[in-house]
């Protein structure tokens, strides 16, 4: 399955300024491209809402080659409850820690040289406090599972990932489609996986002949599909094909057809300047304009 690739976690956001400072500023990732849609989303990208809403992706390099963040912000919604679904990001990166430190975000160190720090709404990240020769410092996506053998057959059996690490006793897998790729880590706990509203996607690419594959896999295996192959425009760029999953325990998971996201998912050169500009203009981001407002004369 190399020709599958680990392409991205969606994060609903509800303040665009301090989640790209996190982002940009905090781990030093890049804008690659930002966005803008006046309504929601055919396959449910924004989540279950129908109004304005804007896309920015973010990471350390390219889409081609790096597993990046896509950030998700529905207009006037300001912030969303956390599950238990997602349990973090980790990256080695000893910049991420250095820059953390120089503006004084929050770090707690949890292992020797292994940093949890908090984006801005609650989700998780591991940073280590190392450097990798890889051109990615993204490692792996750790997600909750109520069931892990239930789990590891959905993603090794049906979706084809291999299982790089798996440890019956802490009930954890690692797992994927390639060694230079990001990582999936699935982590049991007790009890349900509750995905509350907070809940993201994970998004893999494939080329575009085996979307009907999955799907028709999909339905042999009576497993669920949110969203049966559909095509997805953006305004100006490249529509592309995916069909959306849910996993046994309703982790979201988009394949979307490989030619046409690499097409789409080209750097914009804009892209930083669109995102600001977007922020500005957004009345609802109390937080942007109060640190934007004119300084009283004195």
């Amino acid at each position: 399955m190399v020709s599958r690739r680990a392409l991205h976690f969606v994060f609903k956001v509800g303040n665009r300024f301090q989640t790209t400072h996190f982002f940009r500023d905090v781990l030093g990732m890049k804008i690659l491209r930002h966005e803008e849609f006046e309504e929601g989303c055919k396959a449910s990208c924004n989540g279950p809402y129908d109004g304005k809403w804007s896309k920015t992706m973010v990471g350390f390099g390219p889409e081609d080659d790096h597993f990046v963040a896509e950030l998700t912000y529905n207009y006037g919604i300001g912030d969303y409850k956390l599950g238990s679904d997602f349990m973090g990001i980790t990256l080695a990166s000893s910049q991420a820690v250095s820059n953390a430190r120089n503006v004084e975000w929050p770090l707690s160190e949890v292992a020797e040289g292994v940093f949890e720090t908090e984006a801005p709404g609650g989700y998780k990240f591991y940073l280590q406090n190392r450097d990798l020769p890889q051109s990615d410092p993204v490692l792996k996506v750790t997600l909750a599972v109520s069931d892990l053998q239930k789990s590891l057959n959905y993603w090794s059996n049906l979706l084809g990932m291999k299982i790089y690490e798996k440890d019956e006793q802490k009930q954890r897998a690692l797992l994927g489609y390639a060694d230079n790729q990001c990582k999936l880590e699935l982590q049991g706990i007790k009890g349900t996986v509750d995905h509350a509203a907070a809940f993201g996607r994970i998004a893999f690419s494939c080329p575009k002949k085996e979307l009907p594959d999955i799907e028709d896999l999909m339905k042999r295996e009576n497993q669920k599909i949110l969203t049966p192959l559909v095509s997805l425009d953006t305004p100006g760029k490249a529509t592309v094909q995916v069909v959306i999953l849910a996993d046994p325990d309703g982790h979201e998971i988009c394949f979307v057809g490989d030619e046409a996201f690499r097409e789409l998912s080209k750097m914009d050169p804009e892209g930083s300047k669109l995102l600001d500009e977007a922020m500005a203009a957004d009345k609802s981001d109390e937080w942007f304009a109060e640190q934007n407002k004119p300084k009283a004369s004195g």
